[in-house]
């Protein structure tokens, strides 16, 4: 593996280089003042997350007043999907209208994905990362970005060949406070089947090597 694509995670159990392509914040910024009305809401970062050929955008949800400032920070990652996982609180169409494909998979907080969302969540990343490595990307969101979000994404990663521990301290690193116990208990007991195994490989060659010896 390529130093330049290698991070080294210090683990308390063990150290290991996991092979991620890179991951970007983009910081939490405060709304401009909205007619006569100074709006003091602050946007938490947007944690965009890359594994080799996917790429993901973890955000809370947003609202009807909100909505502008988020479809710019969709256009800004590239994202042309997103799934939504909570109750759809806010009007999606002027998001259909940029061209971004809302998917309404909402299951009970706190609670696992049902196989059906697990289903149709990892065929979408094999229908848009197959081709393109990093030209797209899948935006997902929960209430606060920090619970059913993240572990969809962790379930992407597991499937693509990660380890559980690699997984959850990349999405943790990238988006602080994700994941809680009972959460993290799912990933870690989550029987992976290599379903996304495919993306791991940029070049579409399965002789790539995480490392070489000389």
């Amino acid at each position: 593996m390529s130093p330049k694509n290698s991070v080294t995670f210090a683990n308390p159990l063990r150290s290991q280089s996991v092979d991620v392509e890179g991951i970007n914040n983009s910081p939490g910024k405060q709304l401009p003042r909205s007619g006569s009305q100074l709006t003091n809401y602050f946007r938490p970062a947007h944690s965009e997350i890359r594994f080799r050929k996917m790429r993901f955008l973890i955000t809370d949800r947003p609202s009807d007043l909100t909505v502008d400032h988020y479809i710019n920070d969709l256009t800004r990652h590239r994202a042309t999907v997103l799934v939504r996982v909570c109750e759809p609180t806010y009007n999606s169409e002027p998001i259909k209208l940029k061209g971004v494909v809302v998917e309404d998979w909402e299951f009970d907080d706190g609670q696992p994905p049902p196989s059906e969302v697990i289903d149709k969540w990892l065929n979408l990343c094999l229908e848009k990362f197959s081709e393109k490595a990093g030209e797209e990307c899948i935006a997902v969101h929960c209430v606060a970005g920090l619970g059913r979000a993240p572990v969809l994404v962790g379930i992407a990663l597991l499937e693509a060949g990660m380890k559980c521990d690699d997984a959850v301290f990349l999405i943790r690193s990238q988006r602080r406070g994700a994941l809680n116990e009972r959460q993290l208990s799912f990933l870690q007991q989550y029987k992976g089947q290599g379903r996304l195994r495919k993306l791991r490989y940029v070049n579409d060659t399965k002789k790539e090597k995480s490392c070489v010896i000389m």
